[in-house]
C-alpha cells in the first residue's frame, strides 16, 4: 500500500513540480494508517527526470499496535522496503530520519542537534533559484519546505523595498527577496554555520553580500533589544520565523519560549518596520494563537495560514502564520 501511494503520489507531483521550477516537495504524510511516516523528495536542480534522479528523506514513526522491539524493527524494515520500492531508488538515497526531543515546560518544538559531519549535499531548485541541501548532518536538510509558498509571496512583493530576516536559518526568504529586487536585506541567526550556508545560497544564484545586503551573527533578542540606530535600521518587510523553543548557550536569555516570550519578541520587532511596512510571523507551536498583548500598538494582525501551507502538504497545519501591518487599526479575520 505504501509503495503504491508513493509511486502515484510522484506521477502527481512530478508533473507540477516540472510547471513550478521546483525538484524538492512532500510525497507522503501519514496518509495511510497503517504506516505513519512523512516522505520527502530532494531531486537534484539539474536532473534529467526529477522523478527518478534524486532523494528521499523520511521520518519513521512509532505504531501503537507494535507493543516489542522486534515488532517495531519488523515495521521500520518493511516500511523502508516499501518506500524503495515505490520510488524506485537504492538504500543509499533513503535518508532515515529520528527526532529527539528538547522540549520546553509548555510543549514547545524540539530544539535539534547537529548528527554527523558526512557532507553529503546536493543542489535543489525552488521556482527556478537553487538551494543547497545537505541530507546527513541535520535533521533538518537546510530549507523548510513548509514555508514555500510565503518564500514566494516575499519575492513577489518586495522588489524596491528593505527587508530584515530574522532567525534566518540557511537565509532562503533572504535569497528569495534578492531574486524579488529586495533594495537592501539583513539577514540575521546565530549560527556562523548557518550564516555561510546562506553565502553559499546566495552564490549559487549569483549573488553576493555588499553594503545593501549584509548578513549579522548575533543573538536575534539582543540585537532586537537595542532598537534602531536611525532610519536605515527600518525595513518595509520584517520576516519572523522563530524556534518555538531554545536555551542555547549563545543566547544571552536563559531561554526562549514562543508562548511566553511572543509579545515581548513582537513588540521589539515592531520598532524596526518602516511606516507602512509589515511583520509576517510564522510558527511550528502547537496549540497555539495570536494573543491581542502580543500586536504591537498601531498595528493590525490577519492570521495568513491557509495561504502559506503547500499544496502538497497533507498536515494543514504544519505551522501558522500571520501578517501585522503598521497603520492598520483592527485585527482581522483569518483570511
Amino acid at each position: 500500500m505504501l509503495a503504491n501511494r508513493l509511486s502515484n503520489r510522484m506521477r502527481h507531483l512530478a508533473k507540477w513540480a516540472r510547471r513550478h521550477g521546483t525538484s524538492c516537495f512532500r510525497l507522503y504524510e501519514r496518509d495511510i494508517p497503517d504506516y505513519p511516516a512523512i516522505v520527502d523528495w530532494y531531486a537534484d536542480a539539474d536532473a534529467t527526470n526529477q522523478a527518478t534522479d534524486g532523494d528521499a528523506v523520511a521520518w519513521l514513526f512509532e505504531r501503537t499496535k507494535d507493543d516489542t522491539p522486534e515488532e517495531r524493527d519488523a515495521y521500520r524494515r518493511h516500511a523502508e522496503s516499501e518506500i524503495l520500492s515505490g520510488l524506485g531508488i537504492s538504500k543509499d538515497r533513503l535518508h532515515i530520519k529520528h527526532r529527539g526531543r528538547q522540549r520546553s515546560e509548555d510543549g514547545g518544538r524540539e530544539q535539534y542537534e547537529r548528527l554527523g559531519t558526512t557532507g553529503l549535499t546536493k543542489i535543489v531548485e525552488e521556482f527556478g533559484l537553487k538551494f543547497e541541501i545537505n541530507l546527513s548532518d541535520y535533521l533538518d536538510v537546510g530549507l523548510f519546505l513548509d514555508h514555500r509558498p510565503m518564500r514566494r509571496a516575499i519575492g513577489e512583493r518586495c522588489r524596491g523595498k528593505r527587508v530584515l530576516n530574522l532567525f534566518a536559518y540557511t537565509g532562503s526568504f533572504s535569497v528569495h527577496a534578492r531574486a524579488g529586487g529586495a533594495a537592501a536585506t539583513t539577514t540575521i541567526d546565530m549560527s556562523r554555520t548557518y550564516l555561510d550556508w546562506y553565502a553559499r545560497n546566495l552564490a549559487l544564484n549569483q549573488y553576493s553580500l555588499d553594503s545593501s545586503h549584509r548578513s549579522i551573527l548575533g543573538d536575534c533578542l539582543a540585537w532586537l533589544e537595542q532598537g534602531p540606530s536611525g532610519v536605515d535600521d527600518r525595513y518595509d518587510i520584517v520576516i519572523c520565523d522563530p524556534p518555538t523553543f531554545s536555551n542555547s548557550k549563545r543566547m544571552q536569555a536563559d531561554s526562549f519560549a514562543i508562548p511566553r516570550d511572543l509579545p515581548e519578541l513582537m513588540h521589539a520587532a515592531s520598532r524596526f518596520v518602516a511606516p507602512r511596512g509589515e511583520i509576517i510571523f510564522s510558527t511550528n507551536a502547537r496549540r497555539f494563537d495570536f494573543a491581542e498583548a502580543a500586536v504591537p500598538r498601531g498595528f493590525g494582525c490577519k492570521e495568513i495560514s491557509n495561504r502559506s501551507v503547500p499544496d502538497d502538504f497533507r498536515n494543514k497545519k504544519i505551522h501558522r502564520c500571520w501578517r501585522l501591518a503598521e497603520g492598520w487599526t483592527q485585527r482581522t479575520p483569518a483570511q
